[in-house]
Protein backbone atom coordinates (compact mmCIF):
# COMPACT_ATOMS: atom_id res chain seq x y z
CA UNK A 1 0.00 0.00 0.00
CA UNK A 2 1.15 3.87 -0.66
CA UNK A 3 2.17 5.39 2.31
CA UNK A 4 1.15 8.21 0.13
CA UNK A 5 -2.28 8.58 1.92
CA UNK A 6 -1.97 7.21 5.44
CA UNK A 7 -3.11 10.21 6.82
CA UNK A 8 -1.75 12.42 10.22
CA UNK A 9 -2.66 11.22 13.74
CA UNK A 10 -6.13 12.06 14.81
CA UNK A 11 -7.51 11.67 11.13
CA UNK A 12 -8.28 9.20 8.30
CA UNK A 13 -8.46 9.08 4.56
CA UNK A 14 -11.65 8.29 3.12
CA UNK A 15 -11.85 6.74 -0.20
CA UNK A 16 -14.85 7.24 -1.57
CA UNK A 17 -17.38 7.94 -4.70
CA UNK A 18 -19.49 10.62 -5.44
CA UNK A 19 -22.71 8.23 -5.73
CA UNK A 20 -21.91 6.34 -2.83
CA UNK A 21 -24.73 6.82 -0.20
CA UNK A 22 -22.34 4.79 2.85
CA UNK A 23 -19.83 7.01 2.18
CA UNK A 24 -22.26 10.37 2.71
CA UNK A 25 -23.60 8.90 5.82
CA UNK A 26 -20.30 8.24 6.78
CA UNK A 27 -19.26 11.92 6.32
CA UNK A 28 -22.33 13.11 7.85
CA UNK A 29 -21.09 11.32 10.85
CA UNK A 30 -17.43 12.41 10.97
CA UNK A 31 -18.30 16.25 10.67
CA UNK A 32 -20.73 15.99 13.54
CA UNK A 33 -18.02 14.71 15.41
CA UNK A 34 -15.21 16.76 14.24
CA UNK A 35 -13.08 13.81 13.58
CA UNK A 36 -10.88 15.49 10.56
CA UNK A 37 -10.86 13.34 6.95
CA UNK A 38 -9.26 13.51 3.85
CA UNK A 39 -11.66 12.34 1.11
CA UNK A 40 -10.12 10.53 -2.31
CA UNK A 41 -12.88 10.58 -5.16
CA UNK A 42 -11.48 6.91 -6.67
CA UNK A 43 -13.16 7.86 -9.75
CA UNK A 44 -11.36 11.10 -10.02
CA UNK A 45 -7.96 10.53 -8.65
CA UNK A 46 -5.91 8.11 -10.87
CA UNK A 47 -4.66 4.72 -8.98
CA UNK A 48 -7.18 5.11 -6.24
CA UNK A 49 -9.26 2.39 -7.29
CA UNK A 50 -6.30 -0.20 -7.60
CA UNK A 51 -5.68 1.10 -4.77
CA UNK A 52 -8.97 0.21 -2.87
CA UNK A 53 -9.53 -2.92 -5.11
CA UNK A 54 -5.78 -4.03 -3.35
CA UNK A 55 -7.08 -3.53 0.18
CA UNK A 56 -10.56 -5.12 -0.39
CA UNK A 57 -9.48 -8.56 -1.83
CA UNK A 58 -10.26 -7.11 -5.70
CA UNK A 59 -13.33 -5.62 -4.88
CA UNK A 60 -13.95 -1.49 -5.29
CA UNK A 61 -15.63 -1.19 -2.38
CA UNK A 62 -16.55 2.35 -0.55
CA UNK A 63 -15.90 4.07 1.59
CA UNK A 64 -12.45 2.31 2.40
CA UNK A 65 -10.28 4.25 5.54
CA UNK A 66 -6.78 4.20 6.00
CA UNK A 67 -6.00 5.10 9.78
CA UNK A 68 -2.82 6.66 10.75
CA UNK A 69 -0.98 3.41 11.53
CA UNK A 70 -1.61 2.30 8.36
CA UNK A 71 -4.18 -0.33 8.66
CA UNK A 72 -7.69 0.22 7.05
CA UNK A 73 -11.14 -0.74 6.92
CA UNK A 74 -14.11 -1.29 4.75
CA UNK A 75 -17.23 0.52 5.58
CA UNK A 76 -16.38 1.23 9.24
CA UNK A 77 -19.29 2.61 11.50
CA UNK A 78 -18.23 5.71 13.35
CA UNK A 79 -18.20 3.81 16.68
CA UNK A 80 -15.37 2.10 14.54
CA UNK A 81 -13.25 4.77 13.09
CA UNK A 82 -13.68 6.72 16.82
CA UNK A 83 -12.35 3.57 18.32
CA UNK A 84 -9.31 3.30 16.08
CA UNK A 85 -8.49 6.53 16.33
CA UNK A 86 -9.00 6.55 20.43
CA UNK A 87 -11.22 9.22 20.62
Amino acid sequence: MSDDYVPQAGSITMFSTQWCGYCRRLKTMLDRTGIEYTEIDIEEVPGTAELVESINGGNRTVPTVLFPDGSAATNPSLKDVQQRLGV
